[in-house]
Parts: structure tokens; C-alpha cells; sequence
């Protein structure tokens, strides 16, 4: 998920990328691109507190509409207009900023209490600019990973219409989580290519994005749900039979570390496929089946994405520290009490499985300020 090469150990990241010259042409420079990161993480915060609100939690969140608006500042204005933002870096083009933009202000006007369409049709823009953008790095690079991640923004695009349009956020949450999903596989399928999977694996690959994409539009069939949960369970399996995490993770430092975190997302979404297939449907079982792939895979991936992200994306370094394995286990312990809580209805212990998910994303923001912290100061050394 970034924007550069990042080499350790034969452990290669970078989103697909033009020439370097392409790269410069109108790019912008850090100043302008911290704003932006900035409006993310102010989702991200209003998101988290809404959903403790919704758990039953005191928190400082006055606006009551916020209440029901978790799931799209957490999806669309925090992780929206990150991937936007890593995508506008690697295409080094000023217009594609405008995408993050008006994600993550569609976010803040949410936040101040602006109608619900100012906010709705901001994020729905900035997920055309996403589409838009991805979809010409695919016209220069013609690969199943690029056309993986077009199919995801597009479907995080159709999913913002439909919301925008009217539609609850039940009703497009499977092409909110194709947008995350996707836009992860097809990175990683990337880096598949420094371990090449067999042509056979690749059309597996194919047929699994298939289901995922023709379930998505069948609603809340039982045929759809059932495989839609097989779509994404096929696919955890996929990723960690493919992955080169699999040899990286008995490296040693921040290559394990990143290693560690792919692999435990990938089990989290097989997790949360199985808990669908088993329910039957998603509203049967609809906090376990959003929290263990949207905390438990996506935030695993940022979690080991972050010390390549931030430097690539702000120019900054970031020393690993063994402290980068807190967040970690505090999100999957987080997210042990919460399965708990719901399986057997408990509903303080499903609250205090929130409130760990919460310290667990507070952490991650403290050990990256950290790490930022002991990197200015090896800089000055």
C-alpha cells in the first residue's frame, strides 16, 4: 500500500506507479498532503466514538445523527481518503488529490452537522476521482492486480450512489467491504509476481473475484449471502496460500512484524467469512461478520502497512520498535472479547470488546507518533 519501493530482506511494498518523472509532474509536496491524512484521522476518531456511543459508552459525542453515520466515516471518510491519498502519491498528479479531499471533507461535513447530502455526494465524488485514477494506472499497467483494485474503487463508487441515493448502509455494506478487500488483494496479488502464482491459482483468483462482485448485487438472498461468504472465505484461503508472508514471517524485525499482521488479518477474514455462511445472513450476524473483517483484516493490514505508508506517503522515517506488536495484540484480543460478548449475548462484554477495539486503534496512533518521534531524533543524530 505504498506509494515507493521498500526493500528489507526480499520484502517488497509499493503501490503500482508511474515513471518517476511522471511521478513529479504537479505533484504535491508533503505540506499539502498532511492536511489531508489529517481529515482522515479526524473520521477515524468521530467513527471510533460514535460506535463506543452505540455500545453504550459516555463519550464526548454530542451530535445524536453521528450515532448512525460509524460505519461510513470509518469506511468512506477515514479509509477512503487514506487509499485516496496513497493513490494520488503514486499517480503524482494534482487532480487525483481532489479525491481524499472530498472524501475526507465529506467526513467533516458530517462532523458540523451540514445536510446529509453535502456529505453523502462529497465522499461519492471523491470515490469517482479514486475510480477515475485507478482506472488509468490500469490502462498503463493491463494486470489482474489493477484491474482487482479498479473493481474495488468502482465498487466503492456504486456503493456511495446507492447510499447516496437513498439506500440504508446494510444495503451496501458487501460493496463497501469489496472496496477494502479488493483494493488489499489486488496489492498483494502485486507482490505475488516476486513469487509467482500458478496460472491455475491466478483463475481461481478470477472466479473468486467474480462471486464476490455478481453477490454483491444480489442483496440479502440466501443464495447471495452464501456466496458472498464463500467469495471471501475462497479468497482468505487464496491469500494465505500465495502470499510471500508465509517465507517472510520467519525473518526477523519489521519484516516479521509486517509478516505477522498479514497473516493474522488473513485468518480474521476467513473468520468472518465463516461466521456469514454460518448465519445465513448478514443480519444474523452483522457486528461479528463487519468487525472481524473490517477491524480484524483491514486494520491488521494497516497496522503492518503504516511503517511504509507514512514514510512514503510524508517523507518521514519510522524505526521499527518492538512496541509496534502492542496494537496488534491488543486488536486481536479486542476482538476475542467481542466475538464472545456477541455469541453468547452478552452485551457488556460485546461492549468492552468496542472499547478494546478503541484503545487498540488509540495505540497504533501512539506508537506511530512514536516511532515518527525517535525517527526525527535518529535524523538529528
Amino acid at each position: 500500500m505504498a506509494s515507493a519501493y521498500w526493500s528489507r530482506h526480499g520484502l517488497l511494498f509499493r503501490l503500482p506507479s508511474l515513471s518517476k518523472k511522471a511521478m513529479r509532474s504537479g505533484d504535491l509536496g508533503v505540506p499539502f498532503r498532511l492536511p489531508l491524512l489529517i481529515l482522515g484521522f479526524v473520521s477515524l476518531i468521530i467513527g471510533v466514538l460514535a460506535g463506543l456511543a452505540r455500545l453504550g459508552w459516555n463519550v464526548p459525542l454530542s451530535p445524536a445523527h453521528l450515532l448512525l453515520l460509524h460505519g461510513p466515516l470509518m469506511v468512506s471518510g477515514f479509509l477512503g481518503t487514506v487509499i485516496g491519498l496513497e493513490r494520488a502519491v503514486a499517480m503524482g498528479h494534482r487532480w487525483a488529490y481532489a479525491g481524499p479531499l472530498l472524501s475526507g471533507l465529506g467526513g467533516i461535513a458530517f462532523l458540523i452537522g451540514l445536510p446529509f447530502f453535502i456529505g453523502a455526494a462529497a465522499i461519492t465524488l471523491g470515490s469517482a476521482v479514486l475510480f477515475a485514477g485507478t482506472t488509468l494506472i490500469m490502462l498503463r499497467q493491463r494486470e489482474l492486480f489493477m484491474l482487482t483494485m479498479v473493481l474495488g474503487a468502482l465498487s466503492w463508487l456504486v456503493g456511495n450512489l446507492l447510499w447516496l441515493a437513498g439506500m440504508p448502509v446494510p444495503g451496501v455494506v458487501t460493496l463497501w467491504i469489496n472496496f477494502l478487500v479488493l483494493t488489499i488483494a489486488g496489492e498483494r496479488l502485486e507482490l505475488s509476481r516476486f513469487l509467482p502464482p500458478s496460472p491455475v491459482a491466478k483463475r481461481i483468483f478470477a472466479v473468486i473475484l467474480a462471486m464476490l462482485l455478481t453477490s454483491s448485487f444480489l442483496g440479502e438472498t440466501s443464495f447471495g449471502i452464501m456466496l458472498y461468504g464463500f467469495g471471501l472465505l475462497t479468497l482468505a484461503l487464496w491469500l494465505l496460500r500465495q502470499d510471500i508472508a508465509r517465507r517472510t514471517v520467519k525473518e526477523q524485525g519489521l519484516t516479521r512484524f509486517i509478516a505477522v499482521c498479514l497473516l493474522s488479518g488473513y485468518a480474521w477474514l476467513a473468520v468472518g467469512s465463516i461466521m456469514l455462511l454460518v448465519a445465513g445472513s448478514l443480519a444474523g450476524a452483522y457486528d461479528v461478520v463487519l468487525h472481524t473483517i473490517l477491524i480484524g483484516f483491514v486494520f491488521s493490514m494497516i497496522f503492518g502497512h503504516a511503517p511504509v505508508i507514512f514514510p512514503a506517503v510524508l517523507r518521514i522515517k519510522m524505526p521499527y520498535h518492538w512496541t509496534f506488536y502492542l496494537p496488534l495484540l491488543v486488536l486481536h484480543v479486542s476482538l476475542l472479547v467481542r466475538l464472545t460478548g456477541d455469541g453468547l449475548g452478552l452485551p457488556d462484554l460485546r461492549s468492552l470488546g468496542g472499547l478494546l477495539n478503541a484503545a487498540a486503534l488509540a495505540l497504533f496512533i501512539l506508537s506511530t507518533v512514536s516511532s515518527v518521534i525517535r525517527g526525527f531524533q535518529t535524523g538529528r543524530n
